[in-house]
Formats: structure tokens, C-alpha cells, sequence
């Protein structure tokens, strides 16, 4: 049965990918959840627009932060988190939360695609963090302190 996908389906496909599942799954998993909608004709031409107008926003916000890769540079955010007494997070800082304060505290509005981050930050003190987009790269200083 080809279905489009409306969200990203781990092992199936991404959003607006038209893919062949089979039925059961569609119906009993897909279709309830709202993950898939039935790939009819009108349906597929709707969401062929829906994903050129997604594409065309993305290309707009890489574009606005590619030009404003210079100033993040200078950016530094502050994130708190419990320590032990040897400054060692019991949880990490992960993605969503250095987005949460770079959009607080520095007013960029950044997806969490564009940062590198191998790992969560585990441990209180300055860390460099890189942003890269369309191959070009940033760096800004995230300073973890202990609450």
C-alpha cells in the first residue's frame, strides 16, 4: 500500500516521502497515529507543494544564518545544571537546551541539524560549540555553572 509519510518514521522513510508499507501497518500503526496519510493523486500534488514551500523556508533561514555565522562568533550563553562536587553534571546539556538559550539569551533562532554536538556537555565550565552550515562553520561558548 504507498502511503505519505506526514513525520519522519524510523526504518520507513521522512516527512512527505511517498513509500509502499504494507497494509496491516498502515491501518493498525500509521494511519492512527497521523503519521500517513493514503497516497491519492490530489494528495500526492498537495504534499509535493507542502514540501517545496518547506524546502524553500529552509533554504531562507540557512541563507539568513549563513550571514550571520560572523556575529555567533562572539555569542556566549549561560546554562545551569546539577553538579557534583567535582563539577560533573548528573544529566548532560544536550542540543534543545543550548537552542532554548541561544534563542533566550541571543536571540537566534537555530535548528538543532545545524549544531555540532558529538555528545551531551557533561561537565561545568566553558565549552566551544561549532555550528555548521552549508559546509561553512561558527563556533560560540556555551558556559556551564553548577545550580
Amino acid at each position: 500500500m504507498k502511503v505519505i509519510l506526514l513525520k519522519t518514521v524510523p526504518k520507513v522513510g521522512h516527512k512527505y516521502d511517498v513509500v509502499d508499507v504494507a497494509e496491516g501497518f498502515a491501518m493498525n500503526s500509521l494511519f492512527p497515529k497521523g503519521l500517513a496519510e493514503n497516497a491519492s493523486a490530489k494528495a500526492v500534488a498537495r504534499v509535493a507543494a507542502l514540501k517545496a514551500t518547506e524546502d524553500a523556508e529552509r533554504k531562507i533561514r540557512e541563507d539568513l544564518l549563513l550571514k550571520n555565522l560572523a556575529s555567533l562568533e562572539s555569542v556566549k550563553i549561560e546554562v545551569s545544571g546539577k553538579a557534583n562536587d567535582k563539577g560533573h553534571l548528573f544529566g548532560g546539556i544536550h542540543k534543545d537546551e543550548i537552542i532554548v538559550a541561544l534563542k533566550e539569551q541571543a536571540h537566534v533562532d537555530i535548528t538543532a541539524e545545524y549544531i555540532v554536538l558529538d555528545k551531551p556537555i557533561k561537565e561545568v565550565g566553558d565549552h566551544k560549540v561549532e555550528v555548521n552550515v552549508q559546509g561553512k562553520s561558527a563556533e560560540f561558548t556555551v558556559s556551564v555553572s553548577a545550580n
